[in-house]
């Protein structure tokens, strides 16, 4: 027999209101965890630029994830895949060693230009940034193997699982591979049919998980980090 709940609601009433507080509360959570570290005018610049050309760019929560990712590991040469207008190549800078060098690829060289106008904005000289304009599977080939402290990937997410491969080969022992987006904004963990793109996400996470190469984590920060050490 079901008892009713001292207000008057039934148990299942008083699971439900407590489940949607905890919901909210954690909303309010990940809201405050994300807003936390305060931004300057040069990545407000570059989110600017982004927002205008109808780009995607990291947020602030995961930004500060990548800025210390790159400072725990000490990073000296992170290769970023997808440049944007340089709102994550920023993050990164900033957690870099001040003689670190980011090797960022993208498809449209007009892009990288406005990243290099925002990370001299930022106050990085010219020498702390590789530019390489071109698609990720044709660029990473010709890139030095175990050279890379950090390799972040925010390019096509379809190509995420080949991203991982040449990962692999650029990063040294104890290196780390970073994937945003990987929640595909709550597809990935949906039920129902979608697209190639999700599919290809999930394939990544199994791979990641089950890689005796790799120490992962999910970090749900922005629209999901995934992150793992190179053994």
């Amino acid at each position: 027999m079901r008892v009713p709940a001292a207000n008057g609601y039934s148990h299942a009433q008083a699971t439900t209101g407590q489940e949607r507080a905890i919901t909210g509360n954690r909303q309010t959570d990940w809201a405050f965890a994300d807003a936390y570290v305060a931004e300057d005018d040069a990545l407000r610049w570059a989110r600017d630029r982004a927002r205008e050309a109808g780009l995607r760019s990291v947020s602030p929560g995961a930004g500060a994830a990548l800025r210390l990712l790159a400072a725990t590991v000490d990073a000296k040469a992170v290769a970023e895949i997808g440049t944007g207008t340089g709102v994550s190549g920023i993050h990164l800078l900033n957690g870099m060693r001040p003689d670190g060098v980011l090797t960022t690829v993208d498809t449209e060289p007009e892009h990288q230009q406005s990243a290099r106008q925002a990370f001299r904005a930022a106050g990085f000289a010219s020498n702390r940034a590789r530019f390489i304009p071109g698609r990720a599977l044709d660029v990473l080939p010709r890139l030095a193997d175990a050279g890379y402290d950090l390799v972040f990937c925010d390019g096509d997410r379809q190509e995420f699982p080949d991203y991982l491969a040449e990962s692999l080969r650029l990063l040294r022992p104890g290196g780390l591979v970073v994937f945003e987006g990987v929640f595909a904004h709550g597809r990935t963990v949906d039920s129902g049919p979608q697209p190639a793109e999700v599919l290809r996400l999930r394939e990544l996470l199994r791979t990641v998980r089950e890689s005796p190469d790799l120490l992962p984590s999910l970090l749900p920060v922005g629209d999901g980090l995934l992150c793992a050490v190179r053994r």
